[in-house]
């Protein structure tokens, strides 16, 4: 009989202090906090754990203890779908309110969008413009040198010309630059991984060979033709005589107009990117390619064209391909022809 007493004593003693936790507790998620941060961005991080990013808000004083609301989420079965973002949280505020400004999402991102063919110099412009980065675009160019982040895979890299991969990145208000560059290499280095192939070219020579693709071919589909023409013409030794270098070099002493128009003055440049003048390929790319131009260099089409140029006949940048010179001249004066015709409108 003793012993049912105690156990029943037990049972109570139990029972009122799960009550008492429970009503702790309840008090604890309700109870206003005032904390000085109202005007502070709070990032969360991709891949950040609810555990952590409560403690971040302990550590920040948002709330007082991340066991109360840790309790809640196990007790509860709640499942918050918390965002990646910065967030603010007003003051005074209870637990509960900062589980629901989470769970309602983050203030908008900033983002910065590589666009296929992008150079570095308008990665760098481009960084400099959001004011959360702090960096301008001399600052921005130097952690482009940081040929570390690349190294094992291009050895004989300069920069990080040609690797800070085309995509949309985004900005958080803790965001720091050497963050975002890393992040741009990872992009590439996970596509590149994709796209490799140990037997065809060295990763220099395919994406100094792509990122000329990519500002050549508009078209997906004539890319791996692309490809073939700079093999077929360094096999012949002869020039590339491709713009797209020719406008890298002007780019990198700062005479590039940004018009669309190679003039003379660039023609001349007597840089190892002035492909009209030396041999082969530049000595590195010119330029950030997307994945399809990095597959047509690792992947040309067999053929015999040595020249293409423009197709008047369309206007999503088709190009018609010639194996023999008389046959280009005709394609270039068509050209020129539809040029002169559209002045005139």
């Amino acid at each position: 009989m003793r012993a049912l007493k105690f156990l029943l004593a037990l049972v109570v003693l139990i029972g009122a202090a799960l009550g008492y936790a429970a009503y702790f507790l309840n008090e604890k998620l309700h109870e206003s906090r005032n904390h000085s941060g109202q005007n502070d961005l709070i990032a969360v991080t991709r891949g950040m754990s609810l555990d952590e990013i409560l403690s971040k808000l302990e550590k920040k004083q948002i709330i007082e203890k991340a066991l109360y609301l840790k309790l809640h989420i196990r007790t509860s079965g709640a499942n918050p779908l918390i965002k990646a973002g910065d967030y603010r949280f007003k003051t005074p505020i209870t637990p509960l309110e900062v589980l629901s400004t989470l769970e309602a999402g983050g203030i908008e991102l900033n983002k910065l969008t590589v666009i296929e063919g992008w150079t570095r110099f308008e990665i760098a412009d481009a960084m400099a413009k959001i004011k959360s980065l702090k960096i301008d675009r001399k600052g921005a160019l130097a952690l482009m040198n940081k040929v570390s982040l690349i190294a094992d895979i291009d050895p004989v890299v300069n920069n990080l010309e040609g690797y800070l991969f085309p995509d949309t990145y985004f900005v958080q208000s803790d965001t720091r630059p050497q963050e975002l560059i890393a992040a741009m290499v990872q992009r590439f280095r996970t596509v590149w991984e994709k796209e490799r192939n140990p037997y065809a070219l060295t990763a220099h020579k395919a994406i100094t060979m792509a990122s000329i693709i990519e500002t050549e071919a508009k078209l997906e589909g004539e890319r791996p033709v692309v490809a073939s023409v700079i093999n077929n013409r360094i096999a012949r030794k002869m020039p590339l005589a491709m713009d797209s270098t020719i406008v890298y070099a002007s780019k990198m002493i700062g005479k590039w107009k940004g018009n669309g128009i190679v003039y003379q003055s660039d023609l001349d440049l007597k840089s190892p990117y002035n492909t009209r003048k030396y041999y082969g390929l530049p000595p590195g790319p010119v330029g950030s390619p997307g994945q399809s131009s990095i597959h047509a260099a690792l992947n040309p089409v067999e053929s015999v064209y040595i020249y293409y140029v423009r197709d008047p006949a369309f206007n999503n940048g088709k190009h018609n391909f010639y194996s023999r010179p008389q046959d280009f001249e005709v394609g270039v004066q068509k050209l020129r022809a539809w040029e002169a015709e559209q002045k005139k409108h």
